[in-house]
């Protein structure tokens, strides 16, 4: 357990010094955030230690490769995976596993198997929760950041676009999320329509 908490230092510790200021969405906490809501997925889903093990890893290392690049960042936190996780004792075919599950997390998502299906949620499980506009509006800025002409109008239509395509793959995000993912949407849908 103390070479998982030496790595989950070193990941952190990467995000913190390399990742830019304006990415006020994409950040140390969102990996954290991810972390902890794909366990509670996990054991939702009746995972076994095992399993929760290869999905706490993959969480952890699903964006270190916003250190190197905005665009097609799944890649680069692979290559990053691919050299970093032998140090603390994973094996190439573990890594394997681990790079499918970071790949999930590109848009669009398609998941092949349940620890898959996990991660994908984590990642956008803020979209069916309270904090939706709070981090929405964090997304918003740190795409603004990266493409300053990018409008309050366009984010709004293209929000409205992502949500209606969207779909949790879990029972329990199906279930306890998707409900108020819905309810977002018909209030994006109702600004729009003023």
């Amino acid at each position: 357990m103390q070479n998982n908490q030496n790595m989950t230092d070193f990941v952190m510790g990467l995000l913190r010094a390399n990742l830019p200021e304006n990415y006020l969405y994409h950040n140390p906490e969102h990996t954290l955030y991810v972390i902890e809501k794909a366990m509670e997925i996990g054991r939702q889903e009746k995972c076994t230690d095992e399993e929760l093990e290869f999905i706490r890893v993959a969480a952890l290392w699903h964006d270190t490769g916003y250190t190197k690049t905005y665009k097609d960042h799944e890649e680069q936190s692979c290559i990053l995976a691919r050299h970093y996780l032998p140090q603390y004792g994973y094996e190439a075919e573990y890594i394997d596993r681990i790079c499918d599950m970071i790949m999930v997390t590109k848009i669009p998502q398609l998941p092949k198997n349940k620890l898959e299906e996990i991660l994908a949620d984590a990642d956008l499980e803020y979209l069916g929760t309270e904090d939706f506009e709070i981090k929405s509006d964090c997304l918003f800025k740190e795409l603004q950041s990266v493409k300053p002409s990018y409008t309050i109008a366009e984010w709004n239509k293209a929000q409205i676009s992502f949500i209606r395509s969207h779909h949790y793959f879990t029972r329990y995000c199906q279930e306890n999320k998707d409900p108020i993912k819905q309810e977002h949407l018909l209030k994006l849908e109702l600004k729009a329509a003023k």
